[in-house]
């Protein structure tokens, strides 16, 4: 055994402390902490302790109101008090973004704050079992913790169980999403689509008039049952439509603060050109257009893309175009024709958008908008645009993931 004090977080479930001068990464520490530790694991540059016996609690430890924690590893952070939770945040992306581009970034009220910390999800996905039991992965496993509530989701996730049951050899995962008129919509994710499937999720939606619609997706295809729609407000007065499946943020009262940060920092005007890579269902699109933009969104998504494109034409967005097609493929050939737009927004997966930065760049937008949710690939791909003549003008981060390490970041670059 060793004892240590945890002096910083990662974006990640560990706190940071040192033991004979190397690191030892401990999941479940928080700042301030003095930890008895076990040593689990050596790697090259650092150590992985588990923790043995709290010594001294850290100014800001709570003990985690899930009954499910520490074996649960949803929720990676919900030791640590939530206004700490959101200082570190700004912390580390101050920490990590300034010394990738080499600037000072100031941490204080980097992060906006979520308004709710519990109960802000509006959509879940649970593991599920061949038993048909539901949970989350344990931390650092494949094991399935059970549970039977979730204090982040906006409802009761009991439906998932029930649905879990009747599907259970043939499901790997069910997600619940908030629907409308306070209804759920189901999405089975299965190993294989099945038409005996449709009979039995029409069944299930007979006998649960709370679920508005099912989607089951899997080798085979996607199928429908029921009304498996819903409506996401993206601005004041603007709602977008989307089946349930495809990509919508989980804290829509934070997205409401991104989209108007978004479009902020792309400043779209009448008739300016913007593209939207990474487009979704036009969640930064349609906003976009409303403001009298001309806009091109991308997707590698077909479903998505229809959406966006039903959404405009819902709305009389006559100056928009939406296609199906890799960002990277699409970014290149615009730049083929002589593109030049006033600002490209990019919202990619944690995987982030290397491969589009060079054609990004030789499109010479003003203003580049990024969005991402990892830190360490933005700051991978940033560094490739200040090398391009881009410089950071602005940078927001906003907490859609409260009780863990995740956060929302909003970076524009400008050409200098």
């Amino acid at each position: 055994m060793a004892t240590l004090e945890i002096t910083a977080m990662t974006f990640g479930p560990y706190g940071i402390g040192r033991l004979d001068g190397k690191s030892v990464m401990v999941p479940g520490g928080a700042p301030g902490d003095v930890l008895e530790v076990k040593i689990e694991a050596e790697r090259a540059g650092y150590s992985l302790g588990r923790i043995e016996r709290i010594v001294a609690p850290g100014p800001w430890r709570r003990s985690p109101p899930c009954p499910f924690l520490p074996r649960c590893g949803g929720c990676d952070w919900q030791q640590i008090e939530y206004p700490e939770q959101v200082r570190l945040k700004g912390d580390i992306i101050a920490r990590e973004l300034g010394h990738a581009l080499k600037t000072e970034i100031d941490p204080v009220n980097l992060v906006e704050p979520s308004t709710a910390e519990f109960a802000y999800r509006s959509r879940i996905r649970l593991k599920v079992d061949r038993s048909g039991t539901v949970g989350f992965h344990e931390q650092s496993s494949n094991r399935i913790v059970p549970i039977d509530r979730c204090m982040v989701a906006q409802f009761d996730i009991a439906v998932a169980a029930a649905f879990a049951r009747m599907l259970a050899r043939e499901l790997d995962e069910v997600e619940l999403v908030s629907g409308r008129d306070e209804r759920l919509v189901i999405v089975a994710h299965l190993k294989k689509t099945s038409d005996r499937f449709i009979n039995r999720a029409q069944r299930f939606l007979n006998s649960n008039p709370f679920v508005s619609g099912v989607v089951l997706r899997g080798q085979g295809g996607r199928r429908i049952v029921g009304d498996a729609e819903i409506e996401v407000e993206i601005e004041a007065g603007t709602t977008l439509l989307a089946d349930a499946d495809l990509f919508t943020q989980v804290n829509r009262s934070q997205n409401l603060k991104l989209v108007a940060e978004v479009m902020a920092m792309g400043a779209p005007a009448a008739g300016a050109s913007v593209i939207d890579l990474f487009c979704g269902a036009g969640n930064f699109s349609i906003p976009a257009a409303r403001r009298g933009a001309r806009v091109i969104g991308v997707d590698s998504d077909p479903d998505a893309i229809a959406a966006a494109a039903r959404n405009s034409a819902r709305m009389g967005l006559e100056q928009t175009q939406f296609v199906t097609m890799n960002a990277g493929e699409l970014a290149a050939f615009l730049h083929r024709a002589r593109s030049h737009p006033e600002a490209v927004i990019l919202d990619p997966p944690r995987t982030g958008a290397a491969e589009l930065m060079d054609p990004v760049a030789r499109m010479k937008p003003p203003r580049v908008v990024y969005v991402s949710c990892d830190v360490s690939t933005l700051a991978r791909d940033l560094r490739k645009l200040c090398g391009a003549g881009y410089k950071i003008a602005k940078l927001r981060a906003f907490d859609f993931f409260p009780n863990t390490h995740h956060v929302e970041i909003a970076a524009c670059m400008v050409l200098t």
